[in-house]
């Protein structure tokens, strides 16, 4: 059998076992040290080793555990809740201002945690009551809640995109720049859907009761600045640092680090319980980040090594379509695999894979990488795997599966609306780079 064969064979035995539910990293570890061994012998020992040494040398990874810590400490400090009530009371006459208002405090906590689970989460337990009791559309409003919770993954500083510019070969601070007017893209398609819905047909989201905007103005400010202000001295603090080239991604997401510490501590809601959860949950989340990047770091060497990456790349080229229909095929395969599958095996198994074809249609990296980033938080949106879904399903169980999934699809056809634009005019993403950082 030869070396390529085999390394198909490898391939279909990770989605097979994907499909059956097994652990994504053991399998990858397994599956690799196998096939490996049965390809290459006693080499696959040397191998793994020096591909784990060398994604710990990359110091842009350190990144990761920085801005997940930030993220979930600041999810803590109840900044959220402050700025969600003052965008209630202050949209409160508008119909479909909740709508608004989650779609906004989602969008601003997007620049401050890249966690879609926690941001999920987070808006959920603040919305979900609310828009209940106000006789708000439950497909609407679980369509809107996960579609801006969603929306970390891709605004920066994104944790997804941390680990895809080196693995691309794309600079982080280049991507982050391009991705933000595609992130305010979908924002305003977001808002503008949920804001014309509600105008023709007011009883999926009504005006909130007078009783529950009757507050001063002057509260309604101080909870406005005190939510958006400290948010935006931290997140300038990193991502601004980053851009003016004052600091790489690494040393500003620990300047963000310490600036979420700072502030919860200014809000007084430190305390050795609230750090404990915070280290804990970031541990867990960066284990399982890193661990899953070097299980499929050490497969695709493997898949390399039998030369089965070169044969798939070949083979791809050599279709009789042009450029521009290749790289649909390419967007289509990853929304497909973002199904069942975790953005970080995406990014470090298949990624590789696919990038051969790509440098060799001599594509633009910074905007296929974007391409890439929106069609990933495009797959959260999309059922039956969504996970999106399921995280907000468990904090608020008075929607049924089957609403959460209706109104995901309809911001879903918003996404890919996004993710087409994003495509048919690509001066979207490269833009605003070439006016910071010229060429």
């Amino acid at each position: 059998m030869s070396p390529e064969i085999l390394g198909m064979i490898l391939l279909l035995g990770l989605l097979v076992a994907i499909f059956v539910g097994f652990p994504i990293a053991f399998t990858l570890i397994i599956l690799s040290f196998v096939f490996g061994y049965i390809g290459f012998g006693e080499t696959v020992f040397d191998l793994m080793v020096y591909q784990s040494i060398g994604m710990m040398k990359e110091e842009t990874f350190a990144a990761v555990p920085l801005f997940i810590f930030m993220g979930h400490l600041l999810e803590k400090a109840g900044l959220m809740e402050r700025l969600f009530r003052s965008f209630q009371v202050m949209l409160g006459g508008l119909r479909g201002s909740l709508y608004l208002g989650v779609l906004l405090t989602s969008t601003i906590f997007a620049t401050a945690t890249g966690i879609i689970g926690a941001s999920v989460t987070v808006i959920g337990i603040m919305a979900a009551p609310h828009m209940t009791k106000s006789n708000y559309d439950a497909r609407m409003s679980a369509g809107a809640i996960t579609a801006g919770g969603c929306l970390g993954i891709l605004i920066p500083p994104s944790v997804m995109l941390v680990v895809m510019g080196p693995i691309v070969g794309v600079s982080v601070v280049k991507l982050y720049v391009a991705a933000i007017l595609p992130g305010l893209i979908l924002v305003s398609l977001y808002i503008g859907f949920a804001l014309i819905k509600s105008y023709l047909r007011p009883e999926l989201g009504p005006p909130l009761p007078l009783e529950d905007r009757l507050v001063s103005k002057g509260v309604v400010l101080k909870e406005f600045l005190l939510g958006i202000v400290p948010i935006g001295v931290v997140i300038f603090a990193a991502l601004g640092s980053i851009i003016m080239g004052l600091a790489t991604a690494t040393e500003a997401a620990a300047m963000a680090a310490l600036g979420s510490v700072l502030l919860t501590i200014i809000f007084g809601r430190m305390s050795l319980t609230t750090l404990k959860e915070t280290v804990l949950s970031t541990l867990q989340t960066s284990a399982m980040v890193m661990f899953l990047g070097v299980a499929s770091t050490i497969y695709g060497s493997v898949l390399n090594r039998l030369g089965t990456s070169t044969m798939i790349a070949k083979s791809m080229l050599a279709l009789p379509v042009s450029p521009t229909l290749m790289l649909i095929v390419i967007m289509v395969v990853i929304f497909i695999l973002g199904w069942p599958l975790e953005w970080p095996a995406i990014v470090f198994i298949f990624l590789p894979i696919l990038l051969p074809v790509v440098l060799e249609l001599k594509i633009d990296l910074l905007w296929f990488t974007t391409l890439v980033a929106v069609n990933l938080q495009t797959a959260f949106l999309s059922p039956p795997v969504a996970m999106a879904a399921y995280y907000l399903k468990a904090v608020a169980p008075q929607w049924s599966l089957s609403e959460i999934y209706r109104g995901m699809i309809d911001f879903m056809v918003l996404q890919v609306i996004g993710l087409a634009l994003l495509f048919f005019f690509p001066q979207i993403a490269l833009w605003l780079p070439r006016v910071l950082f010229g060429g």
